[in-house]
């Protein structure tokens, strides 16, 4: 204690003292006790399983640091942890199985026992009702039907140029209903005669009709379809040429036009009004490239009585006109007629054939054929002007027959047809039946087109 106090006095003076000198045998480090060594920890093996030969070696333990505290000095002796052994597992096939439960036996249901009702006892006589006499259902009798009134020739007429007329009276009526008659109006209805195919003479001839002494006043629409039908019919009555045969024997008729524009039926038609008026005639299927056209003529023939003459598909069309017209004045034919295949007007090749079967059957006569007919399809429009030009050229057509009127709102060509090339217009068709082809009127056909009664 007395050497504390002495340290702080020297301190507080300022004064050093000196150490005093330490035998060497106190500066010897100071001797700790050995730690005794921790006991091995014994393991028990685990029971091998059955299927392996040799169990898994068993590690040894790695060596336990004893760990120090701040002093230096160990911490108390603690027990090792056991080591575990790692991917060894008891064998779980050793363990036993539990007894699976008994399954209850499952008897089968009794089948259902199905009870008949018992017969019904008849009754007496006396006692059973008497029957009631059902009288039977008699079915009122159905009023027979009326028979279909014919119309006649005009009214079909009418019928078939309807669509034609209703776009060029429709429009009219709009045009002029409340309005005067001044540029505009007129130059509408241009429009309106040159869509529905009259061709722009036609188109030109009933504007300066209509407006003769009514510009700028109200015009009413009836008015100026009197007008066009007037007009139309100036142009068409000089082209209404009835179609007679001749007396040359025999009389042969070439028909001639493009695909479609139905040649074959025209010729079935013809036939059977020739027949009709008791001349003897031959059909002559040229139309060798489309086996449809001979098996439809050929059908033809035997619903009008007459002979057909025809060669397989392929066949020479030239050749088979020869020989039907040579075979035709062996038994003293009345009228042939030729039907031929239905080619365009501007493929070269095929007009050169037509060329071809009008040479070969001038060798034989030189008159013949004595009527070319071109069947002109109305829906073609436009189109039928150029068929008219080369046809004339090549077969030199005497006449026109235009067809499926009924079906198109463009009728109108025919107008423009007659007023370039001023053939003869000897009938027109408007359906199917052999009565729809009939002899051409102009006032009738101006009337229809232009919507008058």
């Amino acid at each position: 204690m007395a050497g504390f106090f002495k340290k702080l006095f020297n301190r507080m003076t300022g004064k050093t003292e000196e150490p005093a000198p330490v035998a060497a045998e106190e500066l010897k480090p100071l001797a700790l006790p050995e730690p005794e060594p921790l006991p091995e920890p014994q393991l028990e093996p685990a029971a091998a399983p059955a299927q392996a030969e040799t169990p898994p070696p068993a590690r040894t333990p790695a060596p336990v640091a004893e760990p120090k505290t701040r002093k230096g000095r160990a911490k108390k002796d603690t027990p090792p942890e056991p080591e575990v052994v790692r991917g060894y597992f008891p064998p779980l096939f050793d363990r036993p199985k539990p007894e699976p439960a008994p399954v209850p036996a499952i008897k089968p249901a009794p089948e259902p026992t199905v009870e008949f009702a018992p017969e019904p006892v008849p009754l007496p006589p006396e006692q059973a009702s008497p029957a009631v006499a059902v009288p039977p259902i008699v079915a009122a009798p159905l009023p027979e039907p009326e028979p279909p009134q014919k119309k006649g020739w005009l009214s079909r007429l009418k019928d078939g140029l309807a669509k034609s007329s209703q776009s060029i009276t429709g429009s009219i009526t709009a045009i002029f209903t409340k309005r005067k008659l001044n540029a505009e109006t007129l130059e509408e209805l241009e429009d309106v005669l040159i869509r529905a195919d009259l061709g722009i003479d036609m188109a030109n001839r009933v504007i300066k009709a209509v407006s003769a002494g009514r510009y700028d006043k109200e015009i009413d629409p009836e008015e100026v379809k009197r007008i066009l039908a007037a007009e139309i019919s100036k142009v068409l009555k000089p082209v209404e040429v009835p179609f007679n045969f001749g007396s040359e024997k025999p009389f042969v008729i070439l028909v001639v036009g493009v695909n479609g524009a139905g040649k074959t039926t025209t010729i079935g038609k013809l036939g059977a009004i020739a027949a009709g008026e008791g001349f003897k005639v031959t059909l002559a299927a040229c139309d060798t490239f489309r086996a449809a056209a001979i098996e439809q003529l050929t059908i033809w023939g035997e619903r009008i009585k007459a002979k057909v003459v025809s060669r397989p598909q392929g066949a020479d069309s030239s050749g088979l006109a020869y020989d039907a017209l040579e075979g035709a004045r062996a038994d003293g034919t009345d009228i042939l007629i030729i039907d031929t295949a239905g080619r365009l007007q501007n493929k070269a090749y095929l007009m050169d054939e037509l060329d071809k079967i009008v040479r070969v059957l001038k060798k034989q006569d030189a008159t013949a054929p004595h009527a070319v007919l071109l069947v002109l399809d109305a829906t073609t429009g436009q189109n039928a002007v150029s068929q008219a030009e080369v046809f004339t050229k090549v077969a030199g057509v005497t006449g026109i027959i235009m067809t499926k009127l009924d079906g198109t709102a463009r009728g109108g060509i025919l107008v423009a047809i007659a007023e370039k090339f001023k053939l003869p217009v000897h009938a027109i068709g408007v359906g199917e039946q052999i009565t729809d082809l009939q002899p051409f009127d102009a006032d009738a056909f101006a009337r229809a087109i232009a919507g008058l009664d």
